[in-house]
């Protein structure tokens, strides 16, 4: 049957719709979009059990609507706001690595593109900072300080495998320790991220602190991508998810709360703010103004529950 919208894709062995969407429209998220030849989408179950040979049918790409990061956020900007950071973390990197998620701050309103552009930066700042109240600076001039987990330099944290995960197993001698600008923990982290990217990170995990690219597409993959049943942190802030009537009686409700919610709820959330949240929002805070944005609604998670 012939595609009645957009152009003929054979499934492959090994495809995932998120894995097609990826490749042929630069988001994984956007797998939805895909459809079957006689133009009707595809049901969960149907997606779930995808065959090699199959024939599908792949949208016809269209431009976001807007200029995305680089028309919010200018390289004299993202200096201003990362001084001290390490050189793995350039501009260009950054602006390199957006490109293969084109949705980025570029979907919603202009305020909700900025939102997500200072939300995103403020939790990555977080967890890579090295600043602290009487840093030089200020607490808020150290972001994308360290590119992995402190401590962790020489091997020394095997605490990261999950050996029960035999979809990405781990690699001997290979550690899972926390790198990149979000930290990328464990062993089945490492493969879905290094599978959506095309990339083998359980074999190289040292990608993620050495390639400055590869680094921030780790981040924006895990923002992008939702873990159901988590939403993801860009379909959050930039207006596209509406909570469920379960949700609201959690309480969570779109803000950047939300977004720590998604990154480390577990230890962060459902409970009085501790200091990590207080250092996320200083983060937001400053962004957000330097971005001439509020910050909205919603911007702390102590009255969310947790996932």
């Amino acid at each position: 049957m012939t595609c009645t919208r957009g152009s003929s894709y054979t499934v492959k062995a090994g495809d995932t719709l998120f894995i097609i969407a990826e490749k042929q429209l630069g988001d994984g998220n956007r797998w939805r979009e895909i459809l079957k030849p006689n133009g009707s989408p595809f049901t969960e179950e149907e997606a779930r059990n995808l065959q090699p040979g199959q024939e599908i049918c792949i949208p016809r790409s269209t431009p976001p609507s807007g200029n995305g990061f680089a028309s919010i956020v200018s390289r004299e900007t993202y200096e201003a706001m990362f001084p001290n950071r390490n050189q793995l973390y350039t501009y260009d990197s950054l602006i390199t690595a957006v490109q293969k998620y084109p949705q980025f701050c570029n979907e919603g309103s202009n305020e909700q593109r900025r939102w997500e552009a200072a939300a995103f930066l403020a939790n990555i700042a977080h967890e890579t900072t090295g600043g602290w109240d009487t840093a030089p600076g200020g607490r808020y001039a150290w972001g994308l300080r360290f590119v992995e987990e402190v401590g962790c330099e020489n091997g020394n944290c095997t605490q990261y495998c999950d050996a029960s995960n035999t979809t990405y197993p781990c690699v001997p001698g290979k550690t899972y320790h926390g790198r990149g600008p979000m930290q990328l923990s464990w062993n089945y982290n490492y493969g879905q991220v290094g599978r959506a990217l095309g990339l083998d990170l359980l074999h190289d995990p040292d990608l993620v602190k050495t390639d400055g690219v590869i680094s921030f597409l780790t981040a924006l993959w895990f923002w992008m991508t939702p873990q159901p049943p988590k939403p993801s942190a860009h379909d959050v802030i930039s207006g596209k998810w509406t909570p469920s009537a379960n949700d609201a009686n959690l309480g969570r409700f779109p803000g950047f709360g939300m977004t720590i919610n998604i990154i480390n709820g577990g230890i962060e959330c459902s409970k009085p703010t501790p200091p990590q949240v207080e250092d996320r929002v200083g983060f937001y805070r400053r962004f957000a103004e330097m971005l001439g944005v509020s910050i909205g609604d919603n911007i702390y998670c102590d009255r969310m529950a947790h996932y």
